[in-house]
């Protein structure tokens, strides 16, 4: 490949495993969920591989799925931005991205933690923004959490507007200590906020200094069509599971055309898909690897309860091996409680999946290990890294957060084999270029973007 060939970046995060539909963790390799050294190998494997960021998810309530604790809420969940924040002091130069809901948090604290959390860590800090109408998670909140799902986006959009408005209070360049005069900030340095809108009414002077970046990088997770313009607006990448190339291509090519009405560029926006991996010394080496993944994570009781999730349903008494049920489907929206359902229209989704089924002769097992697959780069080392090359170069994705199936030791091998390799494409960076998540990901600073919008 010629050396002088400029290639897009490809951007790289790492998801620690935790729980999701990922994770073996019942392998003999899988370490503890909860204690300290599984984040922090996951993290400094990150940062050896010159990763932008380590991405952790959040847990407000064990699920339950017919009255029973889901069996992957079993390993437990520690609280999110205290592991991160642990991290900030266990690392030099990896971003740490926690996911906090909008729907159940005020902007105040929020604003004020991730704040803490960029000064900590010297300008590392992003948010995940999600959003929940989940009545039985918002039954361990205040007005029992629960927003009509018509109002999520709403209260999402102004929850980021107001952590903004905060982040900004302290004037930029502002000196925070006059000793001369014996003060912490002079009272202009400090803008006082009175806000008032149709989630929330606060007003005080924000307490945190400007952070390095200015604002925490703000990622969102979503894909309704409200999801893609919210992140169109508001985030700066976008965490998807568009797997396929030709899906990603479309996703990509949809919320990028968005972003010009919001007078934003396409650099701006970073979309960043979740991918598994699993590399072997040869191609059928590697599937056959993969295959045995798969089997771990989708265990005959696995299966019928992912089922059941669709079929509203107890599918207990069918054979996971065997054929789908002849039933239809029930609007039982209760079966599975505290995570989202797999199905919106559970009749149209159980008739694709009769005519895959039936095509391709599964059964219930080999059905779900089918449909429930994440984008999976599965090779050698050489293919794998041309495959993940070929999407970001084709514009399918600025690059991947990557979510490997063993805690804490699942990145190390594609860390050792396949970064050297994306190096040598002139894909991916040698070093560390800047000391903040937004330079890593070629992102703006917010005072830039601000003059910007003033100069237009």
């Amino acid at each position: 490949m010629p050396q002088n060939t400029v290639r897009k970046q490809i951007h790289l995060a790492a998801h620690f495993p935790g729980v999701n539909n990922t994770t073996v963790w019942a392998d003999p390799e899988s370490k503890s969920q909860i204690d300290f050294e599984s984040f922090l190998h996951l993290a400094r494997t990150a940062e050896r591989g010159l990763f932008d960021f380590f991405f952790l998810a959040e847990g407000l309530r064990l699920r339950e799925h017919r009255g029973r604790i889901h069996d992957l809420d079993v390993v437990g969940r520690p609280d999110t931005l205290t592991v991160l924040e642990a991290l900030a002091g266990a690392t030099t130069h990896l971003g740490l991205a926690g996911t906090i809901n909008t729907t159940f948090n005020e902007p105040y604290e929020l604003a004020k933690q991730f704040a803490t959390l960029d000064h900590l860590s010297d300008g590392r800090a992003a948010w995940n923004l999600v959003t929940s109408s989940d009545a039985f998670t918002g039954e361990n909140f205040r007005r029992g959490g629960y927003l009509d799902h018509s109002q999520r986006y709403v209260r999402a959009h102004e929850i980021v507007d107001v952590t903004r408005r905060l982040w900004d209070g302290w004037r930029p360049g502002a000196p925070v200590v006059d000793r001369e005069n014996g003060i912490f900030a002079a009272d202009s340095d400090i803008a006082p906020f009175d806000i008032h809108t149709t989630q929330f009414d606060i007003s005080g002077r924000f307490e945190v200094p400007r952070s390095p970046q200015g604002h925490p990088v703000l990622l969102q997770a979503g894909d309704s069509d409200e999801g893609r313009e919210f992140g169109a607006a508001k985030a700066d990448a976008i965490f998807t599971g568009h797997g396929t190339l030709e899906e990603g291509h479309a996703f990509y090519a949809d919320v990028k055309g968005r972003l010009a009405k919001y007078g934003r560029s396409h650099a701006d926006l970073k979309i960043l898909p979740a991918a598994t991996f699993v590399l072997g010394d040869s191609a059928e080496d590697a599937a056959e690897r993969a295959r045995h993944i798969r089997l771990q994570q989708v265990s005959p009781q696995t299966a019928i309860a992912f089922l059941e999730q669709v079929w509203g349903r107890d599918l207990s008494g069918y054979d996971p091996e065997g054929p789908l049920p002849d039933v239809e489907p029930e609007d039982n929206l209760n079966i599975t409680r505290g995570r989202v359902r797999h199905a919106k229209d559970p009749r149209a989704v159980a008739l694709a999946w009769r005519e895959k089924a039936e095509a391709e002769k599964l059964s219930i097992r080999e059905l779900i290990i089918e449909v429930t697959a994440r984008q999976q780069f599965v090779g050698t080392p050489d293919h794998v890294a041309a495959e993940i090359d070929r999407y970001v170069q084709t514009d399918a994705s600025d690059g991947f957060i990557l979510v490997p199936h063993l805690t804490p030791g699942g990145l190390d091998e594609f860390v050792d084999k396949v970064v050297p390799l994306l190096q040598e494409r002139g894909s991916f960076r040698t070093e560390y270029e800047g000391a903040t998540l937004r330079s890593h990901l070629n992102l703006r600073h917010p005072h830039e973007i601000d003059e910007g919008v003033q100069a237009s």
